[in-house]
């Protein structure tokens, strides 16, 4: 009987600032799953139940229909384009998380006259918009003849992501003691035994963190995509919920909510299993900038 009395009195010690963060906070939660409701509805269900309200549920007749033909359809068929996108947003994730890291702990451990100008140029340029250098890249991709190819879009993604995850780690090492890494140094480790062996470990959180974002920017990625990947065979999944859904003279909602939930249902996935890691990484980088 011990244990349900301890547990009412814990919660009657419950601050009112507590429960009114909590409430807030399932409030927005439940407010951002709103529409995500409302696309589930929409994709199965036929359309003649939901012009009324997604919310209406009289008649309820539902079906996975939709998600089968986004999934098998013959012109362009979902499963190759989640294939496409896998193929372009795993190297476009591990390529500038394996060269900002190297970066970022040089900028944030060693010292040399010109390093914090380096540093902030290389910042600068995650301020330049797409949009400004789409026509010279793509002119440049002509001339090595890497247009319509899965490593044009790697490459740009890469070289986009490489600035803001320099940013993200640079931050996080700065906050992860040194006087482990000194002690190791003076054992006779190598600077890069240090970094592969104590500094890495202690950035999981951060790396996590990190491949989470680069992987669902460049997942969701539809503007460089749309440029450079002119083939049918080569479009990935977020070139295909828009020529799937929208005909000539038409659009099937249910269809394009239904490949919409496929394509959004990696990236859900992905942050759900590295949620944990997610938000500790996140709060590392905050903690000193």
């Amino acid at each position: 009987m011990r244990l349900p009395r301890l547990r009412i009195r814990r919660l009657l010690r419950v601050q009112p600032r507590t429960i009114a963060f909590h409430v807030v906070a399932w409030g927005i939660g439940i407010l951002w799953l709103i529409p995500f409701i409302g696309v589930l509805m929409s994709s199965i269900r036929p359309l003649n139940e939901i012009l009324s309200g997604w919310w209406n549920l009289s008649p309820f007749n539902p079906s996975f229909a939709d998600f089968l033909t986004a999934w098998s359809n013959p012109q362009f068929p979902m499963s190759e384009g989640l294939k496409n996108t896998f193929i372009i947003a795993i190297p476009g994730t591990l390529i500038p998380m394996f060269v900002a890291t190297l970066a970022a702990y040089g900028f944030a451990r060693f010292s040399f006259r010109t390093r914090d100008y380096i540093f902030l140029t290389i910042v600068l340029l995650m301020t330049i918009p797409q949009q400004m250098v789409a026509i010279p890249v793509f002119l440049t991709m002509v001339r090595v003849g890497l247009v319509d190819s899965f490593l044009s879009v790697i490459l740009v993604h890469s070289a986009w992501g490489i600035p803001w995850i320099l940013l993200f780690m640079r931050n996080f090492f700065q906050t992860l003691p040194i006087e482990v890494e000194e002690a190791a140094r003076v054992d006779g480790a190598s600077d890069f035994r240090i970094f592969s062996r104590i500094v890495l470990p202690m950035a999981l959180p951060a790396l996590a963190a990190v491949g989470v974002l680069q992987f669902m920017w460049v997942w969701n990625d539809y503007f460089f995509a749309r440029i450079f990947l002119l083939s049918p065979g080569n479009t990935v999944a977020t070139q295909r919920v828009v020529n799937l859904a929208f005909g000539q003279y038409s659009a099937n909602w249910s269809l394009l909510s239904a490949a919409t939930l496929l394509t959004l249902s990696v990236p859900v996935l992905i942050y759900s299993l590295l949620q944990r890691y997610y938000i500790r990484g996140m709060i590392g980088w905050t903690i000193k900038g």
